[in-house]
């Protein structure tokens, strides 16, 4: 297991909960207390969007998700796939303490490098019904259903 490659998974996680939401639904309060259910489910990378720079779209013709289901989770960043628990705390969600990663080289790397490393670490989770943002001081995430 790359430890880099995990702790890249880890902060995309906690990149998810601060972006902008085109749904209609209101997104939960900041005090709001989020079930590990309203999560469950798999979430379409819409965006990325890294602390300091421009939001990127996710690349054409590649598979960008986030796969929520029996107290653990699984990422699909291209051709590469990462796999491990997650805590839910209110509407801050930890993955890991690892995720166990592949390391093929897909052709969109640079990109998944960035996703993952969002996902790492802490971040708040804000929901709507069709969509899941993930924040922390590393960036913003935004996945649709």
């Amino acid at each position: 297991m790359n430890t880099a490659r995990v702790l890249v998974c880890l902060a995309a996680l906690a990149s998810l909960a601060a972006g902008c939401s085109t749904s209609s639904a209101p997104l939960t309060s900041p005090s709001a207390t989020l079930t590990p259910g309203q999560l469950s489910g798999t979430w379409k990378l819409v965006s990325i969007r890294p602390a300091g720079q421009a939001e990127q779209a996710t690349p054409v013709g590649v598979t960008y998700a986030l796969t929520f289901a029996d107290g653990r989770l699984s990422v699909r960043a291209d051709c590469n796939t990462c796999g491990g628990e997650f805590a839910l705390s209110g509407q801050t969600l930890t993955a890991g303490p690892a995720l166990a990663c592949t390391r093929a080289a897909c052709p969109t790397m640079e990109f998944e490098s960035v996703y993952t490393r969002l996902l790492s670490g802490e971040g708040t989770v804000t929901l709507s019904d069709s969509t899941l943002v993930l924040s922390s001081p590393r960036g913003v995430l935004r996945f649709v259903r």
